[in-house]
């Protein structure tokens, strides 16, 4: 696929501290690149950098394989829209928020009223056309900001953690219909957000940006399956990143000697070899005592230990276990009844080779 933006040899710094260092970042025509890292990773930092709101030390920005020109800026900032945390309308009625930036293209006034009312309509907003944007709630005013950005019909969409500032519910119904809107207009996106479950849902790829560099680019089943390095399998949800050396390597199959477990993993990995084993924690099956010789599993892996922690989230709960390192299962609220666990109880721990992420130290 071509490329709608591409982006070399950025660099950001502040006095002496260095903000970002990107040599390459690029986003396909008509795909959602989700930004995601954690809280002053430089991830808003980046957004503003592309939409050539704030200075760059250097920089090489090209769209449409059309570097920007510094001196006609304006162009090209005609050809994005950006959604930030906060909404930001005019104080004015819902139907000119949208219209404004139609006026400023010098549309007539028939095509203005025919593409505010149907974006005002496909977020679900257009029953508060004549509404005052100040008597508006905290998620009907980001739908009507959507629906501003999504009017213009722009090249490029950027999202600045758009739905942060939102109640659980409003920002549920706010990204499904996000990922109707997105799969429909097919318009080129950026998503940053700190949410994993929000690039897991939008994003064709995953970005991980961490310290002002960009550490991993993937597919989510990538990025969250296969995370690059231990620092990216913690942030994205790899609760059990364990340090072992490698005993063995045959037909794929890589022994790993770690706090006197031997455990077995799909991969490659040269004996000797100082690694990571990571695991997600959903991937972890917990056994008691009399359940185990019952237990007819393709698991390769079993160790004991103890229950440190258990804490409720929910449909689901956290199993935290001590077994000479700490292991973290998640297992629905109904499975830990029944089994009725609690600290200090003795545990099993189960999980396939396959689950297993090796990474080399």
């Amino acid at each position: 696929m071509d490329n709608l933006i591409e982006i070399h040899n950025l660099t950001i710094s502040r006095g002496k501290k260095s903000l970002l260092q990107i040599e390459h970042f690029s986003v396909c025509k008509g795909e959602t690149m989700c930004l995601i890292g954690p809280n002053g990773a430089g991830k808003s930092t980046l957004l503003m950098a592309i939409a050539q709101l704030i200075k760059t030390d250097s920089a090489e920005i090209r769209i449409d394989g059309q570097k920007i020109d510094p001196k006609n800026v304006f162009s090209f900032r005609r050809r994005i829209a950006m959604v930030m945390q906060e909404p930001l309308l005019m104080d004015m009625t819902v139907f000119a928020n949208v219209a404004l930036p139609l006026r400023y293209r010098a549309w007539s006034k028939d095509r203005i009223e025919q593409q505010a009312n149907t974006w005002l309509e496909k977020l679900g907003v257009l029953a508060l056309r004549d509404r005052q944007a100040r008597n508006l709630s905290g998620g009907e005013a980001q739908r009507v900001n959507l629906a501003r950005a999504f009017a213009i019909n722009p090249d490029l969409l950027l999202l600045d953690e758009p739905f942060s500032s939102l109640d659980a519910p409003t920002r549920a119904h706010l990204l499904e219909d996000l990922h109707d809107l997105l799969a429909n207009t097919s318009v080129t996106t950026i998503f940053v957000t700190h949410e994993l479950n929000e690039a897991l849902l939008l994003g064709d790829r995953v970005a991980v940006l961490m310290d002002g560099r960009l550490r991993q680019i993937g597919s989510p089943q990538e990025v969250f399956n296969t995370p690059a390095d231990a620092e990216v399998a913690s942030f994205v949800g790899v609760e059990t990143v364990i340090p072992g050396k490698v005993l063995t390597c045959q037909n794929g199959i890589v022994t790993i000697q770690a706090n006197g477990f031997q455990l077995e993993a799909v991969g490659q990995a040269q004996p000797g070899r100082q690694v990571f084993f990571c695991l997600r924690p959903e991937d972890i099956i917990l056994l008691q005592k009399s359940d185990i010789l019952a237990t007819a599993s393709s698991a390769r892996n079993l160790v004991a230990g103890k229950i440190t922690k258990i804490t409720p989230l929910g449909a689901l709960t956290r199993v935290s276990i001590d077994c000479g390192f700490t292991m973290v299962a998640l297992i629905t609220r109904s499975s830990a009844q029944q089994m009725n666990l609690h600290i200090g109880a003795p545990i099993s721990a189960m999980f396939k080779a396959t689950a297993i992420h090796v990474i080399e130290r």
